[in-house]
């Protein structure tokens, strides 16, 4: 085992000179590494660096890649205010599905041939993998220019989803170590993802490809393989051939709202509970032998939506409701399919501490939202909806401003 598991070379002086990188440096500080001034931070990445020697990524890019590596605060600051988080639904679908951003995704499924050929390879249709492209990068103009490497090691470090980004560091260091890119290529997003189509490092290892055959898996510089790269990432996550992935339907009055986000059972066992597909047509076969949820992303007030299995797919991209909504409209209206019927409401968004209270107040209240990250995800609306069909209020999961004043002032009341 190499020595630096066990020798972390801090104080004055180096204790063992003869290992490579060991020097004088402040206490604390992994080997090789100097000291952030952040002690939280640097005392997860003198844990993080012998956790990488043990995965045996080598000493010198650990000591080079990490030298002087400090945490960067805009990137906790935009984690915390996620769009699909921070917006509401309506407002990020609406700039989602631009009609600019259609156009320009009805032109590139029109103009680049070769997706047909992914689309035989892989079983996902054109216009899912240009809509990705077209969320995550506006078509390859916007990749970020956050360095992967600092993004990676400030949200691990954070600690909120630590096992995921050690996981993508370990991965963007065994990139460089390859040889594959150096570590002025791996520029990205505020989230740690890269590309055309926003890879995490451990998905570019596990997935990327090189469609256009020149020898390299280049997702910043060609759309093909950016865009065959994420066809392969949804085949491997189960994208079913055929299937849609979303549907708009219509519900009957007086209809339980308990079961959004419920069971995934059959079209027909939806239709004889009233729920109907919203432009009158019927059931191509992939879908009535497939199950669905239903879904009200903006409350009763909304439109509604039965999702199929693809639709789950998607979220290996992004795990949230919006996002694989946004994506699975935008492929519909690039595929020349209409827009959503039903208009969506006014909404009001949740600030961060309204979004925390509501989550506090139904735990006091006996509802448990799966805890307190200030982020209305399945859990938080499963809690919304037990809360609101024991209060007698239409159980649609939907937490407006004022139900979270509601919420507030019961738990004080206890």
């Amino acid at each position: 085992m190499n020595r630096r598991l066990f020798f972390a070379c801090a104080g004055a002086a180096a204790v063992y000179p003869g290992l490579l990188g060991c020097r004088a440096q402040p206490a604390g500080a992994p080997p090789g590494l100097a000291a952030s001034g952040d002690a939280a931070f640097d005392a997860w990445l003198n844990g993080f660096y012998l956790k990488a020697v043990a995965t045996g990524l080598p000493n010198e890019v650990l000591d080079r890649e990490l030298a002087g590596l400090t945490p960067n605060p805009a990137i906790i600051a935009a984690d915390r205010n996620q769009p699909e988080i921070a917006r509401p639904v309506s407002s990020y679908i609406k700039g989602a599905v631009s009609d600019a951003r259609v156009a320009t995704g009805t032109a590139k499924r029109a103009d680049l041939g070769w997706l047909v050929d992914v689309e035989t390879r892989y079983g996902v249709p054109p216009e899912v993998l240009i809509a990705i492209w077209g969320l995550e990068s506006s078509f390859g103009a916007v990749q970020g220019d956050f360095d992967i490497i600092r993004t990676d090691a400030t949200l691990a470090a954070d600690g909120r989803r630590r096992a995921l980004f050690e996981e993508n560091l370990l991965a963007a260091l065994r990139i460089i170590a390859s040889g594959e890119a150096v570590r002025t290529q791996l520029k990205g997003s505020n989230a740690g993802a890269m590309g055309q189509t926003q890879f995490s490092p451990a998905d570019y290892l596990k997935t990327a490809v090189d469609a256009d055959g020149d020898g390299k898996r280049d997702l910043w510089g060609s759309a093909q393989d950016a865009l065959a790269s994420s066809a392969n990432l949804l085949a491997k996550a189960g994208w079913k051939r055929g299937e849609s992935w979303q549907r708009e339907v219509t519900l009957p009055g007086g209809f339980d709202y308990s079961v959004v986000e419920g069971p995934r059972q059959a079209p027909a066992e939806w239709l004889a509970l009233g729920v109907r597909a919203t432009d009158g047509a019927g059931w191509k076969p992939e879908d009535a032998r497939s199950t669905a949820q239903l879904i009200t992303p903006s409350g009763a007030a909304g439109p509604a939506f039965l999702i199929f299995p693809n639709h789950f797919t998607i979220r290996a991209y992004n795990n949230s409701t919006s996002y694989a909504l946004g994506v699975g409209l935008l492929a519909s209206r690039i595929a020349g399919e209409p827009g959503v019927i039903k208009s969506w409401p006014q909404e009001s968004g949740l600030s961060a501490a309204e979004r925390t209270g509501a989550q506090e107040a139904l735990s006091k209240l006996g509802f448990d939202p799966g805890g307190v990250d200030g982020i209305v995800g399945v859990g938080t609306r499963a809690a919304v909806r037990k809360w609101q069909k024991d209060r007698g209020i239409t159980a649609d999961g939907y937490l407006t401003p004022d139900l979270v004043k509601r919420l507030q002032a019961e738990a004080a009341a206890l």
